[in-house]
C-alpha cells in the first residue's frame, strides 16, 4: 500500500531541513514554556480561592476533558489549513489561555477556565508533534526525544521566572498575563521556520474525530504510565513538598524546576541513548529509574529526599512519550491521526492524573496518591516491548514517505 507522504515532496524541497528542525526545536520550547509558567503558581491560585485539595483536583480534571474532546480534533484541522498554519494558530491561542486560570475568581470560573487552557494545549501538542515526526521521517535520523527536551527546557526556563515570582509574592495574575504576552510575541518568528507540510490534494481528510487505530492502544497504554507520572508530578509536586514535608513556598516551586531539569536533560540526551540501548531496552531502564524515584517520594520526610526523588521521576519518564510518539506515527497513512489518536490516549491521562492524586489524597493522603504513581512507574518496565516500532533502523520501520534514513 502507498503511503499518502509519497504525494509530498521531500523536506528538502520545502525548506532547509536544519532550518525545520531548529523551527520544530523552538516550538516545542515555547510550548513547555507555558506549562511551566502555570504549574510553579498553583500552589497560588489554590491558595487564592481557598481550595482543598479535593476542589483542587476537581479543577485541574477540567483540562483533561477539554484536551480530550479537542485533540481528536486536530488532525483533520492540520489536514485543512497545513503544518505550520496548524501550529502557529494553536499555539498562538496555547499562549494567551496561560492568563486564564490566575484570573479565576471562583471555582466554577477556574474550571471553565481550564477547560479552554486543556483544549488549546491538546490540540496544539497534537499538530506540533505530527510535525516532528513528519520531520524526523523525512530526516532519517531520530529528533523526537531531543524535540521534547526543548519541551522541558522551555518549561524549566519558565519555571524559574515562576520561582521568582514566588518568591517576591508577585500577583499570579500580573505574571501569567505578562508572561503570556510575551510567549505570544516569541510564538510567531519561530513558526516561520517550520516547513509548510501540507496533504496532496488527492490525500483523504482524516475523520473530523480521530479515535487511536487498534494496532496504537498498546502504545498509548505504555504513553499513558509516563503521562500519568509527569502529570502527577507536575501539578502536585509544589503542593506535595509543601504540606508533606514542610517545604517553604520557594522550595516547593523549585521541585518543579528540579523534575524539569533531569528531564530536559534526560531528552536532550535521549536520541543517542535509544541509538545505543534500543527504544525496548531504553524504555526498561527508564521505568526502573522511574520507580526508585517514586519510591524515594513516597519515604520521604524531608525537602531534601523529596526533590531528588521527583528528579528520579523525571529522568525516568523521559525518553517515553517521544518513543510512543515516534512509533504512532509509523502506524497507518496519516500521522497527524494517528498521533492524535495517541495523544488522546495518553494525554488525556496525565491531564486527568492531578484530579485523581487529589481525590485520592483526600480520602487517604498524598502519599498513597504517589504510591500510584510509582506503581505505573513499575509498569514501563513490564510492557516496553510495546515501543519495539520506535527502534531506529529497525527492519520492521519503513521510512515515511520518499525519503529514506
Amino acid at each position: 500500500m502507498t503511503d499518502s507522504l509519497t504525494t509530498r515532496p521531500p523536506l528538502d524541497s520545502l525548506a532547509s531541513p536544519s532550518r525545520a528542525r531548529v523551527g520544530i526545536a523552538l516550538v516545542f520550547a515555547v510550548h513547555g514554556a507555558v506549562s511551566g509558567s502555570f504549574v510553579t503558581r498553583i500552589p497560588w491560585i489554590q491558595d487564592r480561592l481557598d481550595l482543598s485539595t479535593g476542589q483542587l483536583g476537581l479543577a485541574l480534571v477540567m483540562p483533561a476533558i477539554g484536551s480530550s474532546l479537542a485533540m481528536p480534533l486536530a488532525g483533520r484541522f492540520v489536514h485543512r489549513y497545513g503544518g505550520r498554519t496548524a501550529v502557529r494558530g494553536l499555539l498562538s491561542l496555547w499562549c494567551l489561555a496561560l492568563a486564564l486560570p490566575a484570573l479565576a475568581p471562583s471555582l466554577p470560573v477556574l474550571c471553565l477556565a481550564l477547560l479552554v487552557f486543556g483544549a488549546t494545549a491538546g490540540m496544539a501538542d497534537v499538530a506540533m508533534n505530527a510535525q516532528g515526526v513528519e520531520i524526523e521521517q523525512r530526516l532519517g535520523r531520530s529528533i523526537m526525544s531531543g524535540l521534547h527536551g526543548m519541551w522541558s527546557a522551555g518549561g524549566l526556563l519558565a519555571s524559574a521566572f515562576g520561582i521568582l515570582a514566588a518568591h517576591r509574592n508577585l500577583d499570579a495574575r500580573l505574571q501569567l498575563a505578562v508572561t503570556a504576552l510575551v510567549l505570544l510575541a516569541l510564538a510567531q518568528p519561530v513558526c516561520r521556520g517550520l516547513p509548510d507540510l501540507r496533504a496532496a490534494e488527492e490525500e483523504q481528510a482524516p475523520p473530523r474525530f480521530a479515535l487511536p487505530p487498534r494496532s496504537s492502544l498498546v502504545i498509548g497504554l505504555v504513553g499513558l504510565c509516563a503521562v500519568f507520572a509527569e502529570g502527577a508530578s507536575m501539578d502536585w509536586s509544589g503542593v506535595y513538598l509543601r504540606d508533606v514535608t514542610g517545604a517553604s513556598a520557594t522550595l516547593a516551586a523549585a521541585s518543579y524546576t528540579a523534575f524539569s531539569l533531569t528531564m530536559a536533560v534526560s531528552r536532550l540526551a535521549g536520541d543517542a541513548v535509544i541509538r545505543r540501548l534500543g527504544a525496548v531496552r531504553a524504555t526498561r531502564l527508564s521505568g526502573a529509574i522511574a520507580t526508585a524515584g517514586g519510591l524515594l517520594v513516597v519515604a520521604a520526610d524531608t525537602p531534601a529526599l523529596a526533590i531528588p526523588g521527583f528528579a528520579l521521576i523525571g529522568v525516568g519518564i523521559a525518553v517515553v512519550v517521544p518513543l510512543a510518539f515516534a512509533a504512532a506515527g509509523r502506524i497507518g497513512s496519516n500521522a497527524s491521526q494517528s498521533i492524535a489518536g495517541v495523544a488522546t490516549v495518553t494525554y488525556t491521562a496525565g491531564l486527568i492524573a492531578p484530579a485523581i492524586i487529589g481525590t485520592l489524597a483526600q480520602a487517604t493522603s498524598l502519599t498513597v496518591s504517589f504510591g500510584l504513581v510509582t506503581a505505573l512507574a513499575l509498569a514501563l518496565t513490564l510492557s516496553a516491548g510495546a515501543l519495539r516500532r520506535a527502534e531506529p533502523g529497525g527492519a520492521d520501520l519503513p521510512a515515511r514517505g520518499t525519503d529514506k534514513p
